[in-house]
């Protein structure tokens, strides 16, 4: 992490933990607001924003999937960071699907966060919303980012889909709060825990909540709340697409694999079916990232599996 400005030591998954042993996640610095409306210095202007993204991140993905969907490619260019989780973190290079920093000139992410505030202390994380005019760091917060993509832009940004509708505004504030700490970060809480008690009980946690998933969808629903994607869609279909190749093995949460759940399964299958989702899926970049986290897979070993055809998904440099 940073350090008053400084990089200090090698890179490590556990951020912090509570009285039990349990993995506690940082909480995101930068969370300034865009607007179409003149209401914030940070306007809606085509070509004045930039994305840095890490196509192993869930968070991150949320927010390329919600580019894409509000169609805002040709609005907000993106960066991508190499997968492997170095030393120091994030870094850019001639990984394939990944690419350097051409904007900035930045080795790592790091150094991001301190020209936009050369004091910072803190994780240097993914995605980062980045203000080409005002040379600095807008937000960093996923859940953030993707309502500004869904709304801030204005005429700049596709209305096909409106992702956080008013009549169902409740009702997604809701599963989210349900969805995030059961099974988003659930799967962290259950890999990274450090004492048996912590990790069972977020174990416990993560398939109790996809058992509840797998209910919800027991009437055919397309989406979570029926025919209408929201974002609730996109913060569960990052995790879930993620599941088998990732968690289930190297996270512990091998109690039941997705493949195992029909209905989450189907409706994987209808979110990939979505035009601009598969897009943001690199079944490589996943695997080489999580594995490539020393406090869980030492040897740095990546599989070869699991078999993701189902999906229409597969590690085309592994298979």
């Amino acid at each position: 992490m940073l350090v008053n400005g400084q990089w200090s030591a090698e890179w490590h998954p556990v951020q912090a933990t509570d009285k039990q042993g349990g993995f506690v996640r940082q909480t995101s610095s930068f969370r300034h607001w865009i607007s179409h409306d003149g209401s914030t210095e940070f306007a809606a202007e085509p070509d004045r924003y930039h994305l840095y993204v890490a196509l192993i991140c869930p968070w991150a993905s949320r927010t390329l999937i919600a580019r894409s969907l509000k169609g805002l490619q040709s609005v907000i260019s993106v960066s991508v960071v190499e997968p492997q989780l170095g030393e120091q973190g994030w870094g850019f290079g001639d990984y394939p699907g990944a690419n350097r920093d051409t904007l900035n000139g930045a080795r790592y992410l790091h150094e991001l966060y301190t020209r936009a505030a050369a004091d910072f202390t803190g994780r240097a994380t993914v995605p980062v919303l980045w203000d080409k005019k005002l040379n600095t760091i807008v937000n960093n917060e996923s859940a953030d980012i993707l309502r500004m993509l869904n709304s801030g832009f204005g005429t700049l940004a596709d209305d096909r889909y409106d992702l956080y509708p008013a009549a169902l505004q409740q009702e997604i504030d809701a599963l989210n709060d349900r969805i995030y700490p059961r099974l988003n970060n659930g799967v962290y809480r259950t890999g990274f825990a450090t004492t048996q008690q912590s990790y069972q009980q977020a174990f416990t946690e993560v398939f109790s909540e996809l058992d509840d998933l797998e209910a919800r969808l027991s009437d055919g629903r397309t989406f979570l709340f029926g025919e209408h994607l929201t974002e609730t869609d996109i913060r569960l279909f990052v995790t879930l697409v993620r599941f088998d190749v990732a968690y289930h093995g190297l996270f512990k949460c091998n109690l039941r694999r997705l493949h195992d759940y029909p209905r989450l399964s189907r409706y994987l299958k209808s979110m990939l079916a979505v035009s601009g989702v598969r897009e943001t899926v690199n079944i490589d970049h996943i695997k080489q990232g999580y594995y490539s986290i020393k406090a869980l897979n030492p040897n740095g070993i990546v599989p070869v599996g699991p078999d993701m055809s189902e999906y229409g998904l597969q590690d085309t440099r592994h298979a």
